[in-house]
């Protein structure tokens, strides 16, 4: 695999993400436990979606072969995406999808922020604008966390299920292949155990203010980086497909 084809991949990888985690938050619009929340919520779904749009747009680009971010989002099937595991997991309760969301913001902005000098000049353009939401959300969500794990003794038991139930699936994130090695390589990109040692700390002092154990190391699930996934993620992805399957070229 040359550079440029490894850069392609990664960047649709990063897209995939984001477009994956925005449309299971849209799921949940109409079933946060506040109003306030729940805009939050809906908001927070639109700037994922936001990123994906760019990360699309850019892997058409470098693609050069006429494809937009509508094809990348709605034309490709389900062993084409590329989106970490722990992303297409239904959402179950609100603390499942707080706890996800903590999981993988910590990873996704030390990403962002590596990314902000990565060699390719529009990621580092696009990671900079995303860098910024991605800070806030790790921070709003943070504080859920911490307010479930370290409230009543019903919400510390189910929040410590989510983060038991949960975190088999965080290893992934730091798995390198192919792909991570030459754009860490060829543009800089992020180096994952470096990562890997600054989530840990980060995730570490969450736990702690919330009053929550870390689960011990063991087996982790992965497969979704390259194409393999849960069933969960067919079951979403024919929904989100459905009305540009049914109508082809459907605009407004």
């Amino acid at each position: 695999m040359n550079k440029e084809s490894a850069l392609l991949a990664y960047v649709t990888r990063v897209g995939d993400n984001a477009l994956v985690l925005g449309q299971r938050m849209i799921e949940l619009v109409a079933a946060y436990p506040e109003l306030e929340e729940e805009l939050a919520n809906a908001n927070f779904a639109l700037d994922y979606i936001g990123q994906a749009r760019m990360f699309y747009a850019y892997a058409g680009e470098l693609e050069g072969q006429g494809r937009g971010e509508d094809d990348f989002a709605f034309l490709r099937d389900e062993n084409e995406f590329r989106n970490l595991l722990l992303l297409e997991q239904p959402n179950g309760h609100f603390g499942d999808s707080i706890t996800r969301l903590v999981l993988f913001e910590a990873f996704y902005l030390a990403q962002l922020e590596s990314l902000t000098h990565c060699g390719a000049s529009r990621v580092a353009e696009i990671a900079a604008r995303a860098e910024k939401e991605i800070r806030y959300h790790l921070r709003h969500n943070t504080q859920w966390l911490v307010r479930l794990g370290d409230g009543t003794d019903e919400s510390h038991r189910r929040v410590q299920e989510s983060v038991n139930v949960l975190w088999r699936f965080t290893g992934e994130m730091f798995e390198v292949d192919e792909i991570d090695t030459i754009v860490e390589k060829a543009y800089g990109g992020p180096k994952l155990e470096e990562l890997r040692e600054r989530w840990l700390a980060d995730i570490d002092a969450i736990l702690i203010n919330a009053t929550l154990d870390k689960p011990e190391e063991g087996w982790m699930a992965s497969g979704g980086k390259a194409g393999r996934h849960t069933e969960h993620l067919g079951y979403m992805i024919a929904e989100m497909q459905y009305l540009q399957r049914s109508h082809p070229g459907a605009s407004w």
